[in-house]
């Protein structure tokens, strides 16, 4: 199960990294249409911060994967794996778990609310669909519990294994 967990999250954080192609491309466009044509579309200027907050949402739970996390590292490193799952098992149950469960809990109404409208861009020519963005919480959420989940059956895995030195 853990590694099914792992395989679904490599694949969301590929996918999503292939929008930072996009923002670079899209960056480049905006550019290009106001300097050369005076020009501009607020609905891909908006795209740029839309495909930026997906990265991050929906690729929190790849980088996490990759422990690519900022952390503060002072004795974690010198522990030995045993200690490190320890660790680990510990802060996803009682810290990014309950967090996550929070985030989710929270932000449901917020996003229930802006589905109940269909909320798109307050500004004129901007991008509908802003509802949609806003459900990435609730995803960003759910897909951190289930990689947080795999790395406690992980944790659990190391902590059992026996050393037979």
């Amino acid at each position: 199960m853990q590694q099914q967990i792992e395989n679904f999250i490599d694949f969301t954080g590929r996918a999503v990294s292939w929008l930072t192609l996009g923002m670079v491309l899209t960056t480049f466009l905006v550019v290009f249409l106001r300097y050369i044509f005076d020009t501009g579309a607020i609905a891909l200027q908006e795209s740029i911060s839309y495909m930026h907050a997906l990265v991050f949402l929906i690729g929190a739970a790849y980088t996490l994967k990759y422990n690519e996390h900022v952390r503060v590292d002072i004795f974690y490193h010198k522990l030995n794996l045993k200690q490190q799952a320890l660790i680990d098992l510990l802060g996803h149950l009682f810290v990014l778990f309950p967090v996550m469960i929070f985030i989710f809990w929270i932000s449901r109404e917020y996003v229930f609310e802006s589905w109940s409208v269909f909320e798109s861009s307050r500004e004129t020519g901007g991008l509908p669909g802003l509802f949609l963005l806003k459900s990435c919480i609730l995803i960003m959420a759910a897909l951190l519990l289930l990689q947080s989940f795999a790395l406690i059956l992980k944790s659990i895995a190391t902590l059992k294994h026996r050393d037979t030195n």
